[in-house]
């Protein structure tokens, strides 16, 4: 789903790829165990150059992969992004995706240029061998939200020899089973709230599926409206670009970006990526342990069909942990249960 969609937006700064040592190296350089690692740059991945960065205070740690959500919302334009603390305990790599961030700016789309679940797994799991290679790692750990679970549940799901352990967060299972459990989430909560307004533009949207793009937008307002009233808000320095990232260039080609994959995500008739998405026939069976976190209050993506989900899964080993007064985006207590369950769950296994 469109997870971080906000008023940010971002570019690339040829320059900086261009003074990159992930853009130059002809082969990868040793990622030395007991070295602290601070690198990013393009790499060819499913035949452009994808943006990604590498940062964490020892090699030694285990190497942890992050799938954003979006499509189209990469973490890396923040300057203190929810994640950005764990690089004392990983390897952290931020990608940005194929339509997305850095990755657009090298490489936009024309708007007629499909983008598909497919070639994003493709791109996924080839980035994750090249990793593995660049930093002398046997298996990532890989983790995701919202859309990143989708993607990253199909990464999983495909590559299973690349990963040591998926984490789920925020878990989408399928658009209609989600967006009509939403729907009606909001209402009830608009209607005891006596919120009108919110009740007769929800209800105007009709039952889904839907073929107005438009709508998705419409009730993911709401969403974010009720949603604020039970959770805990994240800390505004999360929402800090970067500097290289703030410039208008930047801000435009954001845009740009998110619209163009927002699109290919809901689709013009509701007939994007998302339509043909359905993870307890796509991706339900894991060759690793899952380390699902959920929010208690996420009304996007409801803790009740994940569970579902969850269920059915088929795993060595499986933990859901649900959390309270989270939503559907990053907030502390969020981010600090996936860093607990993570840790209790790997114990020495990704190294």
């Amino acid at each position: 789903m469109p997870l971080h969609r906000t008023a940010l937006t971002l570019s690339t700064l040829a320059a900086l790829a261009l003074a990159s040592p992930l853009a130059q190296a002809a082969a990868p350089a040793a990622c030395t165990p007991g070295q602290p690692i601070h690198d990013s740059g393009y790499v060819n991945i499913g035949g452009i150059e994808q943006w990604i960065s590498i940062d964490g205070a020892d090699c030694a740690k285990p190497a942890l992969l992050l799938v954003h959500g979006g499509p189209g919302n990469p973490l890396s334009v923040y300057q203190n992004d929810p994640y950005s603390t764990w690089t004392k305990d990983y390897v952290v790599v931020h990608w940005d995706q194929r339509a997305a961030g850095l990755t657009w700016s090298r490489n936009a789309p024309s708007e007629d240029t499909p983008l598909t679940l497919a070639q994003m797994r493709d791109d996924g799991l080839a980035l994750s061998r090249h990793l593995l290679q660049r930093l002398g790692k046997r298996k990532l750990v890989l983790l995701g939200s919202s859309w990143g679970s989708i993607l990253g549940g199909h990464m999983a799901a495909k590559g299973p020899e690349l990963y040591c352990a998926w984490m789920p967060v925020a878990q989408v299972v399928n658009e209609t089973g989600n967006m009509r459990a939403s729907r009606d989430i909001i209402l009830a909560r608009a209607r005891a709230a006596g919120d009108q307004e919110t009740v007769a533009r929800i209800e105007a949207l009709g039952t889904p599926p839907w073929t107005n793009p438009r709508n998705f937008g419409i009730l993911r307002r709401a969403i974010r409206k009720y949603e604020a009233l039970v959770t805990e808000p994240a800390p505004a320095a999360w929402l800090a670009l970067k500097a290289e990232r703030s410039t208008s260039k930047a801000l435009a080609d954001y845009e740009a970006a998110e619209d163009y994959s927002y699109i290919q995500f809901v689709g013009i008739k509701g007939d994007g990526i998302a339509a043909g998405v359905d993870m307890p026939t796509q991706a339900a069976s894991f060759r690793m342990p899952v380390y699902m976190v959920h929010g208690d209050q996420d009304l996007l993506a409801t803790k009740e069909i994940a569970q579902r989900y969850f269920d059915g899964l088929s795993a060595p080993k499986k933990q859901l942990v649900i959390v309270p007064r989270a939503g559907h985006d990053p907030n502390i207590p969020y981010i600090d249960a996936q860093a607990r369950l993570l840790a209790q769950g790997l114990s020495g296994r990704c190294e």
